[in-house]
């Protein structure tokens, strides 16, 4: 099993969940983050931290879209290891729906 990065991160991206990582698994794009799944250990510590609630394991249903987007933008996406502040608007953004509607260069404008 592992975690994946959902759709409720795009353009908030809060980081929160990037300090807790013991093994550094997340990657980090222009409009969101992503795990690494051959990376993660299934610890779940980054899951509680998201105020988004974007982390979800790869068990749950739907999922499957998502554990693929993040294993192809943790491939071409730099690390990220330490907290930084959200963008100036995420908090325009926390608790949309449908964020791709919105945004058509997230996740692939990295």
């Amino acid at each position: 099993m592992t975690y994946a990065v959902t759709e409720a991160c795009i353009a908030c991206k809060f980081t929160d969940c990037v300090e807790v990582c013991p093994v550094d698994c997340f990657y980090e794009g222009e409009n969101m983050l992503v795990i690494h799944p051959d990376e993660c250990i299934d610890c779940g510590v980054c899951e509680p931290e998201c105020p988004e609630s974007a982390i979800v394991p790869d068990t749950e249903p739907g999922t499957e879209k998502w554990v693929a987007l993040n294993q192809k933008y943790a491939e071409i996406w730099p690390n990220i290891t330490e907290r930084k502040d959200p963008p100036p608007d995420a908090d325009q953004w926390s608790g949309k729906a449908n964020k791709l509607d919105y945004i058509s260069s997230a996740p692939a404008s990295a």
